[in-house]
């Protein structure tokens, strides 16, 4: 039935090198965030309550957001580890030829991460991991909190870029806010200003991006899809938008959103799953 597990892949691990990336983006949205405040113009000024509850939202927002990251990173999803022999093989069991194990329903193998995941989604090219079992819930919360905290980035730097626009002629901005790297090769604006436009167009962008992944994700959580299943039109595990909450989020599906170390326990194991023709047969 071959191995209970699978090999980890010839380097040990994921490769590290889209979280480097991201970490590097990140660490320049906030040093040019730092650098906005500091030097100006930066937000209007505030009373002191607006202040500290302005504090507040933004250390609010950064908890969630650095803790589902690492919640996201430490859950391995992989079969790797997991003893899968003498489990009772049913339908839609499959063997993997590259993990040499035979795999449940709803996993797949991953050719980044070199080994098969258990109800794999995806791979998420920014972290450098794939989405599955067990940490479905932190990447769905990781987008809410990161397209919150960009959006918030975006309002504070928003006064400076306007400032600056407000400076130039309506092609010029144009050409500011689209081709940023292209004014700064023509030496058309100064290093500054190019930061400014480039990590606002990223922030702008990121949150668009992580606001569409919510509502798509939102959408596979109401159906209890993956988005193979969705991509293929499969509905065997859809059983109804209160169940499949429970199945992804845990019992405490409704305040998993705001604070990422609230235990709320997955039902299942990730090998096995409720169809619904399960739930006809016991119904009927």
């Amino acid at each position: 039935m071959g191995q209970p597990w699978a090999a980890e892949g010839a380097d040990g691990a994921p490769t590290r090198l889209p979280l480097v990336l991201t970490a590097l983006w990140a660490t320049a949205v906030g040093l040019e965030l730092a650098y906005v405040l500091v030097v100006g113009p930066g937000p209007p000024p505030l009373g002191p309550l607006a202040r500290a509850l302005q504090l507040a939202l933004a250390a609010f927002q950064l908890l969630n957001l650095l803790g589902n990251v690492g919640l996201f990173l430490r859950s391995d999803p992989s079969i790797r580890g997991v003893m899968l022999a003498g489990r009772g093989l049913g339908q839609g069991w499959a063997y993997c030829y590259q993990c040499q194990s035979q795999v449940p329903p709803r996993s797949g193998h991953c050719s980044a991460c070199r080994v098969c995941i258990l109800r794999r989604d995806h791979h998420c090219r920014l972290l450098g991991r794939c989405v599955g079992f067990s940490n479905y819930r932190p990447f769905l919360c990781l987008l809410l909190h990161a397209a919150g905290v960009l959006l918030h980035v975006s309002v504070l730097l928003g006064p400076a870029l306007s400032a600056l626009l407000r400076a130039h002629t309506p092609l010029h901005m144009a050409a500011l806010l689209l081709l940023p790297w292209l004014m700064l090769l023509t030496g058309r604006v100064s290093l500054a200003q190019f930061a400014l436009a480039f990590v606002m167009d990223t922030c702008v962008a990121g949150a668009l991006l992580c606001g569409a992944g919510l509502l798509f994700h939102g959408m596979l959580l109401l159906r209890g899809q993956t988005t193979w299943e969705w991509a293929r039109g499969q509905h065997s595990y859809d059983l109804g938008p209160c169940h499949n909450l429970q199945a992804a989020l845990g019992p405490r599906w409704v305040l998993v959103w705001l604070w990422p170390f609230l235990a709320s326990p997955l039902p299942g194991d990730g090998i096995t799953f409720q169809t619904t023709a399960d739930v006809g047969h016991t119904a009927s």
